[in-house]
């Protein structure tokens, strides 16, 4: 990811959690995927594979996009935490403008690791 698209991603992210836009945290984000109320998740690239283990699969199985975003580090502040493994979109148009981006999917760690999905 190119610097001035990550500023424009943490930027927008940002801007979902001021207004309510966005949710995080993997916890979070598993209970608004289960109410079918996300529209998209940004992953960390650095997050770890326990976090990811949790979310993915259920994300995957709700067929919500899930792209790779930055460390937890940066997106924790964009959205005024420490750190933050993943961060859901709740919004549809901050979803639309997070899309237009043009992301790089998150890879399936699971087949990565060898594992049988």
């Amino acid at each position: 990811m190119d610097p001035v698209q990550q500023r424009r991603l943490l930027g927008l992210i940002g801007l979902g959690v001021r207004g309510r836009g966005a949710v995080l945290g993997v916890q979070q984000v598993r209970e608004t995927a289960r109410r079918g109320k996300l529209h998209l998740a940004i992953a960390a690239n650095d997050a770890s594979s326990n976090s990811l283990d949790k979310v993915l699969p259920l994300l995957a199985a709700r067929g919500i996009a899930v792209f790779a975003g930055p460390s937890t580090a940066e997106l924790g502040s964009a959205a005024g935490r420490e750190a933050t493994a993943v961060v859901g979109i709740v919004d549809k148009g901050l979803a639309k403008g997070i899309r237009a981006l043009s992301l790089t999917p998150m890879p399936d760690v699971r087949l990565e690791r060898g594992e049988r999905v």
